[in-house]
């Protein structure tokens, strides 16, 4: 494995920001990592990549202690912090200039063209810092992270202030390093989880809630699975609420259209057609939808924040 994580706890005063957590992500694999804002996400980064030590547990990159390590760590991880700290005087290839001889990386100046190339900053590379969009200024930040080509690669909020056309090409490339090296990276977009998480965490108030594969996580809640029912009129939920395999209902924006979470495997097609006809209700369409991502992330993390 090249991260693991056993019992990683980190208190401030009285507040306990990550509490007793404990996870692996292991080469090839990308591990989305996720929560609210406030739920611990960045500070275990932090203390993956040395920037704080922990209050309790362990953890360790490819072998190497982040306590009693930490050379050897940072010679294994690159890091892409929420908030990109950058030298915005600089030159775009001066900067990574910059951090390649800080990292002591050889074949520095090719290795700059490589990745120049590979996070799509040519057309950009001959301007200052300073004068880049924030998309590009993630670009820098991304090549930075990547320079001396680390096992492991720590991205928080990586593709924030992204236009649509650099979120695909950036999406792409993690979906590629993700092929060889062990990515972990934060995001609020939960679309971009479905498109190249191969598993997620999620934390919420310092407590781990969920470590699953995605399609997994997906089935964690009512099945994984809903109906999306639509009558020609209004309909008691509580009525709704009685058929057969049905967990759960929610009003849906369009007027008399209901999603009805479903148990385990049940595929209550056959029941809502029959409640339809006992009811005298006119039943104009249904659909069966997987639960989304979203939709299990705010299911795991609500019972907390009420």
């Amino acid at each position: 494995m090249s991260v693991s994580v056993q019992n990683l706890t980190k208190i401030y005063g009285d507040q306990r920001a990550v509490d007793n957590i404990s996870f692996e992500a292991h080469p090839g694999q990308i591990l989305g990592f996720l929560g609210p804002n406030g739920a611990g996400k960045t500070t275990t980064m932090k203390i993956l990549t040395c920037y704080l030590s922990q209050s309790a547990g362990k953890a360790s990159v490819c072998g190497h202690d982040v306590e009693t390590d930490s050379l050897a760590v940072r010679r294994q991880v690159g890091y892409l912090p929420e908030h990109n700290p950058l030298y915005k005087d600089m030159y775009v290839r001066e900067y990574l200039q910059f951090a390649a001889n800080a990292n002591k990386v050889p074949s520095a100046k090719r290795r700059i063209e490589e990745l120049v190339d590979m996070t799509g900053l040519g057309r950009e590379a001959h301007k200052q810092i300073g004068a880049l969009s924030k998309g590009y200024r993630q670009r820098v930040g991304l090549a930075q992270a990547m320079l001396h080509d680390p096992k492991v690669l720590i991205l928080d909020e990586p593709t924030s202030g992204l236009d649509p056309n650099q979120l695909a090409e950036i999406r792409q490339l993690i979906k590629q390093l993700g092929k060889e090296k062990t990515v972990i990276f934060s995001t609020h977009i939960m679309q971009e989880v479905q498109a190249l998480c191969d598993r997620v965490i999620i934390i919420d108030r310092g407590r781990l809630v969920a470590d699953d594969p995605i399609e997994m996580l997906k089935r964690r809640l009512s099945g994984g699975s809903s109906l999306i029912v639509s009558f020609d009129k209004e309909v008691d939920q509580q009525r709704l609420n009685g058929i057969q395999g049905v967990t759960k209902v929610e009003n849906q924006d369009s007027p008399f259209t209901y999603r009805l979470y479903l148990e385990g495997k049940a595929d209550a097609r056959a029941e809502v057609f029959h409640f339809a006809v006992a009811n005298s209700l006119v039943l104009l369409a249904m659909r069966q939808e997987d639960l989304s991502v979203e939709e299990v992330f705010r299911a795991l993390t609500s019972k907390a924040t009420a």
